[in-house]
């Protein structure tokens, strides 16, 4: 039986905890938040279902006292890495960390750095890995649907199309899909933001507190990458990975239900559905953890492709401060 801990106990952390629900090797016995009134939420949904629940306001108190072997960190995107690193050296099998891994390429450096040690499997949740139309999708391309892809381009606007928010999704699908690390990004942020260098967000909260950006991203297999970022009120985006073959294109708006997803080949479009899946997003992600700690399958976005994506966010605040030049990999520490 897997001993699960949960810190950050909000509406992220309680989606943490559902993915627990209803696996037979697996408990939810630990749970902690700084707000008594989450605290006594989260109790009150959970405690039902997982009898040894325990609520503790200090992590490291509940890192020390119940034995974990999962731990999932549910904080603000400033909030990840001691954490972290305190739950691989408390002797976490497994961890699943909400995204960005990090803020700063020192703080992301020690958290792979730790679980690398401890030889504990850090997940994170890069949501789109664990939809099943994104799986779909990235399944046809890997198998070659679209011939040799060359270029990878997404467009997200979004009252929360913040770099550090909702950038870090898509600078990681395009680097999902493009196959490869990046070599070099040139980067540009949003008007009113040219001085921001360096991560000043509130976790995630207000979008003013950080901007939106565009890059343009070399990777080291010719794939090129384009990301543009722009807060606005109406959500909507649009995906394209061109091939030799074809393009797909996956075309988002703010019901899921309109979403479009097709292969165009020769002036021809071939509607792609999504497979049905018990579950989607973060509660697959959970799973997928839990499976890969029993010695089924490999990590959709482990530690290392999440330092990838950190690398990337920060090479446009670079990139920016720098008259927007080629910053390249690997970044300077």
């Amino acid at each position: 039986m897997y001993r699960v801990g949960v810190i950050g106990c909000r509406g992220i952390g309680n989606r943490h905890a559902n993915g627990a629900e209803g696996l037979p090797n697996v408990e939810v016995v630990a749970a902690c938040d700084l707000v008594e009134e989450q605290l006594n939420s989260f109790e009150e949904q959970f405690k039902p279902t997982n009898p040894s629940l325990v609520m503790y306001t200090n992590y490291k108190e509940m890192l020390d006292t119940a034995k974990l072997d999962i731990v999932t960190v549910a904080t603000g995107d400033n909030a990840h890495a001691n954490m972290v690193v305190a739950a691989a050296e408390a002797g976490a099998k497994g961890i699943f960390c909400e995204k960005p891994l990090a803020t700063t390429l020192e703080e992301a450096d020690r958290m792979v750095a730790a679980t690398e040690k401890s030889k504990t499997l850090l997940s994170v949740d890069h949501t789109r890995h664990w939809m099943p139309l994104w799986h779909r999708c990235h399944e046809l391309v890997a198998a070659g649907a679209l011939g040799e892809v060359k270029d990878v381009a997404y467009v997200h606007h979004g009252a929360r199309s913040m770099l550090f928010r909702n950038g870090t999704h898509t600078l990681d699908t395009i680097r999902w899909f493009a196959g490869s690390k990046p070599e070099w990004l040139v980067g540009e942020l949003e008007d009113g933001y040219e001085d921001y260098s360096e991560y000043r967000g509130d976790g995630g909260h207000d979008p003013a507190a950080e901007p939106s950006a565009n890059a343009y991203i070399h990777f080291a297999n010719s794939v090129r990458g384009f990301y543009l970022g722009e807060k606005q009120a109406s959500a909507r985006s649009h995906f394209t990975v061109t091939g030799t073959l074809g393009a797909l294109v996956i075309e988002e708006r703010a019901n899921p239900n309109d979403t479009e997803s097709f292969i165009e080949r020769e002036g021809e479009r071939e509607p792609i559905k999504a497979p049905e899946w018990p579950y989607e997003g973060i509660e697959t992600g959970f799973h997928e953890l839990v499976q890969v700690l029993d010695g089924s399958g490999q990590l959709s976005c482990p530690g290392r492709d999440a330092l990838t994506v950190v690398e990337m966010l920060l090479a446009c605040l670079k990139s920016q401060q720098e008259g927007n030049s080629k910053v390249t990999w690997p970044l300077v520490r």
